[in-house]
């Protein structure tokens, strides 16, 4: 089944305020009812407007999900704690905290099956998630190129992949390890993987 692709919205200008009260809604209802019975109609109730509100902005349920779950995602903040290690070890945990909460697991989980036979939900996965995240990468590799712990990269494309390819390494194995495996994304965990991909991001420096 293919998301509904809406063309441009007319009528009054989005609010604010009207989305994060409807994406927090959103939220209560999946960790209160879980993805299958979660409906437009009781979002529309928590968060106060009328279900039209929702139509105006969001396609549909799937949709929906996708933009409460990835305003989560957004409160991701890079620590600057002296060095990569200790950034990267920062901004995993905090990651693994994300995934962790039922609203994410519920809504994310959900939405990931569903994208398997739905190519537009599964670009507004990439657009609204995944791209938007890879925002630390791009500015972890940034400030450790600015301390010296990094070399510059002159050509952009080949920035690109790695960068592509770091996120790819942590969103991976942090994914996994929570919402896969149910294993502790605990300090020895973190510690271990963080020493592991930097290892690997020594020998991309060094290689031919």
């Amino acid at each position: 089944m293919q998301s509904r692709i809406s063309g441009p919205r007319t009528g009054r200008p989005r609010s604010a305020e009207a989305d994060a009260a409807i994406l927090a809604a959103t939220r209560a209802a999946l960790v209160e009812l879980g993805w299958s019975k979660l409906t437009l109609g009781d979002v529309a109730t928590r968060a106060g407007v009328a279900k039209t509100t929702l139509y105006r902005r969001w396609a549909g349920k799937n949709e929906l999900v996708v933009d409460a779950v990835a305003a989560l995602f957004d409160e991701l903040e890079l620590p600057d704690r002296g060095t990569l290690a200790a950034d990267i070890e920062g901004v995993v945990i905090q990651f693994a905290a994300v995934l962790a909460r039922p609203e994410t697991r519920s809504g994310l989980m959900a939405v990931l099956a569903e994208s398997t036979r739905d190519d537009a939900l599964r670009e507004r996965i990439r657009t609204s998630v995944v791209d938007r995240q890879k925002r630390l990468v791009l500015e972890g590799r940034a400030r450790a190129q600015v301390r010296g712990e990094l070399p510059p990269e002159a050509d952009a494309s080949d920035a690109a992949r790695s960068a592509d390819l770091i996120f790819d390494m942590v969103a991976g194995a942090v994914v996994h390890r929570t919402l896969i495996s149910a294993e502790p994304v605990d300090p020895p965990w973190v510690r271990d993987f963080t020493r592991v991909l930097l290892l690997g991001l020594a020998g991309a420096a060094t290689g031919p």
